[in-house]
């Protein structure tokens, strides 16, 4: 039987891709704010694209700040995706604005101070000759581009060690 999986409809979020991108493994997914559904589910997925703020604007207006709080209170698996991941945290803070995050994790969401940061996008690229790391892109295609990077500032401990997974070096070279 496939795993029950609930993309959380909350205004935010390539909800789908990221349903497709669940079928496509095996998922039965829906996507939906239902409480019960996402209650009852074997996975929650919290995708978020955006602010911080509005995301969390968008999060408590379904309850989902609650769904996803019972789900870990009960052990049942959470996956948050992009800024559905940081929204987990305590806090945010984004454009000189601080939000108070789900709560989940002790820390604070925020901009990473770097002399280079990844840029985000749907640009165009234009692949050097011979180039293996664009093989197969044709010109004009428009891939995505990760974006910015955040530090999220949390106290030490192997509980929060466990929990998170760190990023590469925020310093960013070109790939080709």
């Amino acid at each position: 039987m496939s795993p029950r999986v609930v993309v959380l409809d909350y205004g935010s979020g390539n909800v789908r891709s990221a349903q497709r991108a669940l079928e496509r493994v095996g998922g039965q997914v829906d996507v939906t704010a239902e409480p019960d559904a996402a209650l009852d589910c074997d996975g929650l997925v919290v995708p978020g694209v955006g602010a911080f703020a509005a995301c969390m604007t968008g999060l408590r207006a379904v309850g989902g700040d609650k769904l996803v709080a019972r789900r870990l209170e009960l052990g049942r698996p959470v996956l948050g995706i992009c800024v559905g991941m940081q929204v987990l945290f305590a806090e945010g803070v984004e454009h000189g604005v601080r939000t108070e995050g789900c709560g989940q994790w002790p820390g604070t969401v925020e901009r990473l101070t770097a002399p280079i940061l990844p840029h985000m996008g749907w640009n165009t690229v234009r692949a050097a000759a011979g180039s293996r790391l664009l093989a197969g892109i044709g010109p004009g295609t428009r891939p995505p581009h990760d974006h910015e990077v955040r530090r999220i500032l949390c106290p030490r401990s192997d509980q929060n060690a466990s929990a998170l997974m760190t990023s590469p070096p925020a310093r960013v070279e070109r790939a080709w």
